[in-house]
This record gives structure tokens, sequence and C-alpha cells, in this order.
């Protein structure tokens, strides 16, 4: 295969890694990278989707201890079984809203203008969600989530289908906004990842099967993996960057990069 195609395979892998678990709207900039190398095409799209399966298995090994402990103690703990009903919960508004309003939002909304301008309002939203006192969540775990409150989680994920506005973004801020403490927010942000990209992948591989072929294999596995080493390291580093800082800096990126977009 093309070597300069399995280099741009590469650096969208990195980009997918690096955006996709930051309030920054991961899908925004793949569509800019891939503008900007002329990996745009329909199968280029495909691949878009399919190399966050190599972002989740990084959230996946980074909360490890907590998904095997969990499936362990279904049959035994209410509390475990609960976590799990919350992430489903929070699943299901996302899986109907795509499957009735993807295609069109494909079509329609996936374009430069549109992700500029909900980066710029995305920005504004996390200043404001930032100016509330931390000490007024109600939710500091998520062994305190109720599914109503997944619920609502989900819904606000849903606005992410929206290029540019962050999937992220909107499950972190989104549940801050409705009580969660900023660290509650981002972990669930990140168990819900799990079943929502995976999902969104195996759907768009699916659907989108008659474009690809055996000889895609390396590209897809290059991007996958830089996907999954990029994402390792942001996690890792997200998490320990929250125990002591806001999203503010995120914000003013994301107004900055907005504009100039």
């Amino acid at each position: 295969m093309d070597t300069v195609l399995l280099a741009k395979a590469a650096v969208m892998g990195v980009v997918e890694g690096l955006t996709e678990f930051l309030p920054i709207s991961s899908t925004g900039h793949l569509i800019l990278a891939g503008a900007l190398l002329g990996f745009d095409d329909e199968k280029a799209k495909v691949f878009d989707i399919a190399i966050q399966t190599g972002a989740i298995l990084a959230v996946i090994i980074v909360y490890w201890n907590r998904l095997r402990d969990t499936a362990r103690a279904l049959p035994t703990s209410r509390m475990a079984r609960r976590f799990t009903l919350n992430v489903l919960i929070a699943f299901i508004p996302a899986v109907i809203l795509g499957l009735l309003f993807g295609k069109a939002i494909k079509a329609h909304l996936f374009t430069p203008v549109v992700v500029a301008s909900t980066f710029i309002i995305g920005g504004f939203i996390i200043l404001w969600a930032e100016k509330r006192p931390q000490s007024d969540a109600r939710i500091q775990n998520l062994d305190s989530m109720t599914p109503l409150d997944a619920f609502k989680v989900g819904l606000v994920q849903c606005l992410a289908m929206i290029p540019g506005t962050s999937r992220s973004g909107a499950t972190i801020i989104g549940g801050m906004l409705l009580g969660l403490s900023r660290r509650a927010a981002t972990d669930f942000s990140f168990f819900l990842a799990i079943p929502t990209l995976i999902g969104a992948g195996a759907y768009s591989l699916y659907k989108e099967r008659a474009l690809l072929s055996m000889a895609d294999l390396p590209l897809f596995g290059v991007g996958l993996l830089f996907s999954f080493v990029s994402a390792w390291i942001c996690v890792r580093w997200l998490l320990a960057y929250i125990s002591t800082h806001n999203f503010v800096p995120f914000a003013w990126y994301r107004i900055a990069f907005g504009l100039v977009v």
C-alpha cells in the first residue's frame, strides 16, 4: 500500500486519539485534518469512525480494574447493576437519534462553517459551566448517580451528533451542569464512550462494507494503532490534569480555533 496513504492514516489516528476524550471535538479536528491532507473521500469517513475503536481500547485498559470488578460483581452487587444500567440508559438516546437523523446530519452539517460555529459556542458554554463552584455538585462519584441522571447525560450526549460539539465535551460539561462533579462527569463520559463509539464504529463498518476490501486492512490497522497509543497517553494525562485544573483552557482553545477556521 502507498506509504504516503499510511502516513496520512497515522496522522489521522494521532488526531483521533488526542482529541476524542478532550472537550474539543475529535470529529471537527478529523474533518479539518482530512481536508488538509486530502483524506476526505467516502472511505475516509468510514475510517474516521472505525479508528475510534482504537481510542476506546485505551479507555478499557485504563479503567480495566473498575470494568473487571463491576463484571464480577453483577450477580451479587446492587451497586454494580445500577452502574451498568446507568451506562446503558445513557447510551440509548444516541442510538435512537443516530438511527433517525444520522444520515441527514452527515449530509448537511459536516462542513467547516458548522464546525467553527459549534467550536465557538461550545467554548462559551464551558466558560459558563466552569463559573459554577464545584462544591455545589450533588454527585461526587458515579455510585451516587440515578438512572434519571444517566438519562439526562445521555440526552446531552446527542448534541455531539452536530460536528464540532465534542462528545466528551457534551457529556462532561453537560454532566457538570446537571450536578456531577468534574471528576464524576469525566469518568462517566469515559464509560459511556465504550458502548457509544464501539457501536458507532461497528455500525459504520457494516453499513459501508461495500466500500471496503482486504486491501484496506493495513490502512485501518495503522489508524487504529496510532489512535490507541495517543488516546492512552491522553486519557492518563487528562485524569491527572482534572485533579488540579479546570476546563477553561480548552474553552479558549475552542474559541480561538473556531475563529481561525
